[in-house]
């Protein structure tokens, strides 16, 4: 049977989506609400549009987040070693003209609906300029993205100044000469705190428990590259090492004023942050304790500190949301997912989760790696195993790092394991650079 495969999304994890489809012959069709790819790495004033601050620069280093198929060496031999959203979304459109993608997307396209009908067949509902369209599909590539719903944080009180999620902070200017108080302690809360710092009159973060805070560099190299020298230990010796170094970089959080970290690493998303600790420590960042109540503009803080501020902005994660399906056929927001490989559903063949796991790393390596499993299975040459609603279980049940019972834990990988598992079920000889268009037109003139 013919296959025809829509993929949700245009980000980085849905354009390599579309191209290792396409380098299998293929039909593939991908849909973005954008009007080109990039997903969050668009930089955007548009608050429809979930993007990236106006200073973002990746968290990881550009060996550790980069296709195998076009790495950054040939896109660009000068990018830094994190490079900026501007590079990033540069590399993301170059990726997409190279291999000839862009006649596959259709922009400016929100998917609506997916219907399950059977193994063969998913109804897709597409809205499109105020026009519905409904269209069928073999197969359905998930590829939408976790970081676009906002999940708020719920106190006592109410609070009267201006109070915003991280979804809606684009840049640090509108809070020149305010009070401001970030909640949180993840990289988005820290990097907030660090550029509202700049301009605000005074900057205060609030956390509820104690974070593993990692610098982008340690001995001169990107830290995640000095980690990926010890990536044979087992995941708990690893995490101990990890510990010990960042204990000895930092010293005793009590000299930060910070809440001291009571889970060992891994336990929580670790935050790459070079800059925070060096704002407490010149009096530009206020660590606080956790929210005890809100009164107006006051805040009481669960040590009895009350502090007014004008702007609040929670930092707090996002929702995983499919919105496109029916919530009583998936539904993951709230509960653990039991996807085989974070890739494969126990019991609908015809559906794809590419990019839908929180390394401790970047994302998109592993999902090129899941688009290139998801196209062998697609031209029959890999087949998922006949106990995979056991290993989808096991997914749940055995994670790579025991983490905290919270939203934001349901899917997280470590990154050389997850690699590591993926190519074991890939053949050797999986990279391919060449465009679709340039093989057929030498497979031509030989």
């Amino acid at each position: 049977m013919k296959r025809k495969v829509a993929v949700i999304g245009a980000g980085p994890s849905g354009i390599t989506a579309l191209k290792n489809l396409l380098d299998q012959g293929i039909e593939a069709v991908a849909f973005d609400r954008n009007k080109d790819v990039g997903g969050n790495w668009i930089y955007s004033e548009d608050e429809s549009h979930s993007s990236v601050f106006e200073t973002t620069h990746i968290i990881s280093s550009k060996t550790l987040s980069q296709y195998a198929d076009f790495t950054f060496d040939e896109f660009d031999p000068e990018a830094a070693d994190y490079p900026s959203h501007d590079t990033l979304r540069r590399y993301f459109q170059a990726y997409a003209a190279k291999f000839n993608l862009y006649p596959h997307i259709r922009f400016g396209t929100m998917v609506k609906h997916c219907r399950w009908i059977d193994e063969n067949t998913w109804e897709i509902t597409t809205e499109k300029d105020g026009v519905i369209s409904k269209e069928l599909f073999t197969d359905l590539a998930v590829a939408n993205g976790h970081h676009w719903k906002p999940r708020y944080p719920e106190y006592p009180g109410e609070f009267t100044g201006e109070f915003l999620h991280s979804h809606h902070f684009k840049k640090a200017a509108p809070f020149e000469g305010k009070r401001v108080l970030v909640i949180g302690g993840g990289n988005s809360a820290c990097d907030v705190a660090v550029e509202t710092s700049r301009v605000s009159e005074s900057t205060a973060i609030s956390w509820r428990r104690g974070y593993w805070i990692a610098p982008k560099f340690f001995f001169g190299k990107p830290s995640d590259k000095v980690a990926e020298g010890t990536k044979w230990l087992p995941v708990k010796v690893r995490s101990f090492f990890n510990e010990l170094l960042l204990k000895f970089f930092w010293g005793d959080y009590k000299n930060y004023g910070l809440r001291p970290i009571t889970v060992p690493f891994g336990a929580t998303h670790p935050t790459i942050n070079d800059e925070l600790m060096h704002k407490i420590r010149h009096g530009k960042v206020k660590p606080r304790m956790d929210i005890k109540s809100f009164e107006g503009k006051k805040v009481i803080f669960e040590d009895g500190k009350e502090e007014e501020y004008d702007s609040v902005i929670a930092c707090t994660g996002y929702w995983l949301s499919h919105p496109f399906f029916d919530p009583d056929f998936i539904d993951y927001s709230k509960g653990p997912v039991p996807l085989y490989l974070k890739m494969f559903h126990p019991t609908i063949t015809n559906l794809y989760f590419i990019g839908m796991f929180q390394p401790l790393g970047c994302i998109w390596p592993g999902a090129e790696l899941q688009s290139k499993l998801m196209a062998q299975e697609l031209i029959g040459k890999w087949k998922r195993p006949k106990n995979i609603k056991e290993l989808c279980e096991r997914e749940v049940s055995h994670p790579h790092y025991r983490q905290i019972d919270t939203p934001r834990h349901t899917i997280t990988v470590d990154y050389h394991l997850f690699v590591k598992e993926l190519k074991k079920e890939l053949p050797a000889d999986f990279v391919s650079k060449t465009p679709v268009s340039a093989r057929e037109n030498l497979l031509q003139s030989s």
